[in-house]
């Protein structure tokens, strides 16, 4: 902000030096005035003042600003160089607010809106049979010719019941589900939950009612294999209660359908029951409006260039439309529905494949249609600069929850918790939700044992929370997406620790914080017993490791020692530091268990800002 302001400052300035030095010609050129977008290339900026690039990047440069003909540039830089040339300059950013605004698929006046297909994605656990029951669904939905011979083109598909069309999204599952509301798509209106009856309730099961339950959406249960000998719906219904989802049949609000995807029993039955809830819900869209849709997967062709599954959420997308998907920008060349067969638009719920973006969006990435080319590349570049900045802003922290309750940003506080016993998880969860009060809830979205991983903390972005671990540490994978997502974990060793702390946060006490910064890792080929103790001939294998740095030896994932590192040695030198790729003998202070294959892993403690 500083930097912003002190630029606009030498701006005001030199427009003075500027009509004093530049005579005449200057004070003719002051009176024009030049709208700049808040991104622009240096390329279209010299368009923009009718001069040449090669005059404006050397005005950049006396600015202290080096830059090529098609480097993005911000506002405050474009109107240096305008205000150098005598324009009197303005904003464009609050017209393409406004733009914004219209993109919204909120608050449409209702008397436009019509009934639109209700989006469907199935959840469970693994091997109870997702895929088949979609393959069952489809099957179901298939003309006769093309019996046989289904091909699924895209990642989403319709189809229809009684005429009437239900879209299901064939996703991997809750993992992909929460990626995508991590990044603000609202995409599912009903999420089916498929639970084998033979099985029952696994750890996976459990995560998916959570994923649907964060996202408040309806959940539909199939209990999937019922044909087989060893099938028990009872057993999974009473587990689904235990896990507070209970079903109709015993006084709650949960539709549950008991099915064979195998034999196909109870298909027409599952299908007929995702139309009633459809219609609970009452979904509504305006198809008359410019569209507006969301991403459900991209990718790279090697002859048509990059291609993304959309999603259609209102309006109606059209060939030859100037769309904005994310941060890429393009005009569609062609589209293709799940079958692989063109077609010239798309209305609410229908998913198509689309042709003619300049680059590869991410799943989650929102689809608008806007006015020209030229508007399209300035709000992609707008996007560019400001997603990082807005994302992380908003994701709550330990830290800053306090100033975030007293802002009124926040009313709940949602946590993710992990330990490493099931003994660990009634207790504590218990006297966190204990602290909650009228003004902040404190809400477990999801508890569960073992480390912490990518998925808990997709699912932290996706409820805007924290991650909290007890007794166990975060997999190198989930610490590495923490950081790019900016979500808080913390983990302890003491209950009452644990407890307290999230009280002080609530109250705004809590101290600062320090977090582990991983230097390197070393692994372990050797052993050589000394006078001093066990040295272990390890090879760094990423980053550097430091004499003196702290230190934990980890054996197949699990840590058993904790402390620093002692000695360094390269060959007979002792050595401060050592780098990837190469060889030295380590030693770790106070521990002489050291075994071949062991991880070495150097950190350092960092205070939180």
């Amino acid at each position: 902000m500083s930097e912003r302001a002190s630029r606009r400052r030498t701006t005001k300035d030199r427009d003075v030096k500027h009509g004093e030095s530049t005579g005449s010609s200057g004070a003719a050129a002051s009176s024009a005035v030049v709208a700049i977008p808040n991104a622009l290339t240096v390329k279209q900026l010299a368009d923009i003042l009718s001069v040449s690039a090669i005059e404006v990047i050397k005005h950049l440069m006396r600015n202290g600003i080096m830059v090529n003909i098609n480097q993005v540039i911000d506002f405050d830089s474009a109107a240096v160089v305008a205000t150098d040339l005598g324009y009197n300059v303005q904003e464009e950013s609050a017209q393409i607010e406004s733009e914004e605004d219209a993109y919204s698929i909120a608050d449409e006046d209702s008397s436009v809106l019509i009934s639109r297909p209700a989006v469907v994605t199935i959840m469970g656990h693994v091997d109870h049979g997702k895929t088949k029951l979609l393959d069952a669904i489809r099957q179901t939905n298939v003309a006769e010719t093309e019996a046989g011979s289904i091909t699924q083109h895209i990642g989403a598909y319709q189809v229809d019941v009684h005429g009437q069309k239900i879209t299901f999204l064939d996703t991997p599952g809750h993992e992909a589900f929460t990626a995508m509301r991590a990044r603000g798509a609202r995409v599912t209106d009903i999420a089916i939950l498929v639970v084998a009856a033979d099985d029952g309730v696994m750890p996976q099961t459990v995560e998916a009612i959570d994923h649907a339950k964060a996202a408040d959406v309806p959940i539909v249960v199939a209990i999937n294999k019922i044909d087989k000998e060893s099938a028990n719906p009872d057993r999974v219904k009473q587990q689904l209660a235990d896990n507070n989802l209970l079903i109709e049949e015993w006084g709650g609000d949960t539709v549950c359908v008991s099915v064979s995807a195998k034999r196909g029993d109870g298909i027409s039955d599952l299908l007929e029951n995702l139309l009633i809830v459809a219609e609970v819900q009452e979904l509504k869209a305006n198809p008359e409006r410019q569209a507006v849709g969301v991403v459900i997967e991209a990718k790279l062709d090697s002859s048509k260039g990059p291609l993304a599954t959309v999603l259609v959420q209102t309006g109606t997308l059209r060939v030859g439309n100037n769309i904005v998907i994310g941060e890429q920008s393009g005009k569609i060349k062609a589209m293709f529905e799940d079958h692989g067969k063109r077609v010239k638009k798309a209305g609410p719920s229908m998913p198509v494949e689309i042709l003619g973006i300049n680059g590869i969006p991410q799943a989650g990435d929102q689809l608008v249609v806007v006015g020209s080319e030229k508007e399209a590349r300035t709000l992609s570049q707008q996007r560019q600069r400001e997603k990082e900045a807005i994302g992380k802003a908003a994701i709550p922290r330990l830290s800053n929850i306090f100033q975030q309750i007293q802002a009124g940003q926040v009313k709940e506080l949602d946590i993710i918790l992990k330990t490493d016993v099931q003994g660990s998880l009634e207790p504590i969860r218990t006297s966190l939700e204990k602290l909650g009060s009228e003004e902040l809830k404190v809400r477990i979205v999801h508890s569960g044992t073992g480390n912490i991983t990518e998925n808990d903390v997709m699912l932290a972005a996706a409820s805007k929370g924290v991650v909290i671990g007890f007794n166990i540490r975060p997999e190198p994978g989930a610490k590495l997406l923490a950081d790019s997502e900016g979500i808080d974990i913390r983990c302890y060793q003491v209950i009452y620790k644990l407890v307290e702390d999230v009280e002080k946060a609530l109250s705004g006490l809590l101290e600062p914080s320090y977090e582990d910064v991983i230097e390197g890792h070393a692994e372990v080929r050797a052993l050589f017993d000394v006078k001093q103790g066990r040295i272990a001939g390890s090879y760094v294998t990423d980053g550097k490791l430091t004499r003196g740095a702290q230190a934990r030896v980890i054996r197949n994932g699990e840590l058993v020692h904790e402390s620093s590192i002692s000695s360094l040695r390269h060959f007979k030198d002792n050595v401060r530091e050592m780098a990837a790729g190469f060889e030295c003998g380590i030693g770790v202070e106070g521990y002489t268990e050291l075994e071949i294959g062991d991880i070495i892993e150097a950190y350092r403690k960092e205070k939180v800002t």
